[in-house]
């Protein structure tokens, strides 16, 4: 085996490892001593308490910034700044990778580019389905016979099966349909520098001025190509319609996006976000073999750059389907392979650490500082909900009578049970916020489920036990025995 071969098996080994280390140890610890058990999970108990307040303040900043642009119109902003470079000569390159996504899903996200505040005649639209479906080419059909006139350029393209070097991925799809779209552009004679792209998944609605407010942010940013542009994801197109635990899970997920918009030294893009087209080209465009293609464009671009790219939040949302099943087991499942996907986002420590190795121009303290940051990320989605549920169990199991007697036995459980108070604390902010970014109530429903959407977070603690770190131990234990994951394609679901 090639040392290269050695170094990358050495780093994908690395995180599973370290997570499950950790949880090994101290499970050991509680039947073997205890006491320094205990004394560990209530270290860890007082820094995640303090995680919580500080997360949910930035939450309540993040939140505040969202409301605070909600009525801006951006394309007047657009009007009125002095650029080097016009807005009108902007053109917006917006990719729908198209699984088997239904006419509807895709409809909606389709009228939602129409009603944007942007003129039509700089949008170039591609929808790229997938060749091995077979209903794609009437899908297709039946939306190029309504969609075709509605913009500057619609293309329909069709992503061939097996290509060399490729795999079922979205990221493969997206490169295919933009090495489409450069055809067409340096056809027209369009700069590419003058483009730019968003990689939507297929039922992304995009919000009225989510188009002049990227464009706004990428003409007065000092080095416009060097960004990646994010808005906020929701997951409102059928958050009424979903079931409960969908939608919980769902909003914090959202929630967790907004938090680290105000992290921006770990911000990197999330699902749907934009970038330089010009800049996609030059990196090589989405990675055609890895699950994880919405982060590792991020980190390509990083690279080509030496460290100097970053990750702009656009204050604006875009608002996606909530993922849920006919039943709650069958939803359950449907969640836990989507959690575990994200998950699989481990598969970047590897992938830049490899590089970060190689790479002289970056600077060392970075180069660490990113570094530990993916690490930490990932290590601490894969314990925390085992730490403040699974392992203080074991304590009090396996200390038994004399641990009870001791000080820190008898106050262990109490101390614990601050951090659920802490929870609650948060979680009623939480909920009130998650008011706050609901769509109207659709006419169909009736007033009654408000009242079910406030009751229903009653079911966190069981969300935390089944989706807290389960997912990500599954992807770190897979990335750690070599056995490559499948990318899962989550259900849509409407009504």
């Amino acid at each position: 085996m090639a040392r290269n071969e050695v170094v990358l098996r050495v780093l994908k080994i690395i995180p599973g490892a370290l997570s499950w280390s950790i949880i090994i140890i101290i499970a050991c610890l509680a039947f073997l001593n205890p006491v320094a058990a205990a004394v560990v999970i209530l270290t860890f108990d007082l820094l995640w308490i303090i995680r919580t307040l500080y997360l949910t303040s930035l939450l309540i900043i993040a939140r505040r910034q969202l409301a605070l642009h909600r009525d801006k119109d951006w394309l007047l902003d657009c009007r009125n700044a002095p650029q080097s470079c016009p807005w009108q000569k902007i053109y917006h390159l917006i990719i729908f990778p198209v699984y088997k996504e239904s006419s509807e899903i895709l409809r909606s996200s389709l009228l939602a580019l129409k009603n944007s505040n942007y003129p039509m005649d700089k949008l170039i639209v591609i929808l790229s389905f997938e060749e091995r479906h077979g209903p794609a080419h009437e899908t297709a059909r039946v939306l190029e016979n309504e969609f075709a006139k509605s913009f500057f350029r619609y293309i329909t393209t069709f992503h061939p099966q097996n290509l060399p070097g490729e795999a079922n991925t979205k990221g493969a799809n997206a490169t295919w349909a933009a090495k489409k779209a450069k055809e067409f552009i340096e056809g027209k004679a369009i700069p590419l520098e003058n483009v730019l792209v968003s990689c939507f998944d297929a039922d992304t609605c995009v919000e009225k001025e989510y188009l002049p407010c990227l464009t706004y942010n990428f003409l007065n940013n000092e080095k416009p190509h060097q960004a990646s542009y994010q808005p906020f994801p929701v997951y409102n197109n059928n958050i009424w319609y979903a079931s409960s635990f969908a939608r919980l899970v769902e909003v914090t997920t959202s929630f967790n996006q907004m938090i680290e918009s105000l992290r921006l030294e770990k911000f990197v893009t999330f699902s749907s976000h934009s970038m330089s087209f010009k800049t996609l080209v030059d990196i090589g465009y989405w990675p055609v073999d890895m699950i994880s293609d919405d982060s590792v464009v991020y980190w390509k671009a990083y690279l080509f750059y030496k460290g100097d790219y970053r990750v702009i939040p656009l204050h604006v949302t875009v608002s996606m389907d909530a993922a849920y099943s006919d039943n709650f087991f069958k939803t359950i499942a449907v969640q836990y392979k989507q959690k575990r996907r994200w998950a699989w986002g481990v598969e970047n420590f590897p992938y830049v650490l490899s590089r970060f190795l190689k790479e002289k121009e970056i600077p060392l303290p970075k180069k660490i500082r990113r570094s530990y940051h993916l690490l930490e990320s990932h290590v601490t989605w894969a314990i925390w909900a085992v730490m403040i549920t699974l392992l203080p169990t074991l304590v009090i199991l396996f200390g038994g009578a004399a641990f009870s007697r001791m000080p820190i036995g008898y106050n262990f459980s109490r101390i614990t049970g601050m951090l659920f108070n802490f929870a609650l604390f948060s979680g009623v902010i939480i909920i009130f916020l998650s008011r706050t970014i609901l769509p109207p109530r659709p006419a169909d429903v009736k007033w009654s489920r408000n009242i079910v959407m406030l009751l229903e977070w009653v079911f966190v603690p069981l969300i935390i036990i089944l989706l807290g770190s389960t997912p990500a131990l599954d992807a770190q234990t897979r990335l750690m025995l070599g056995k490559e994951m499948v990318f899962y394609t989550t259900e849509k679901k409407r009504g």
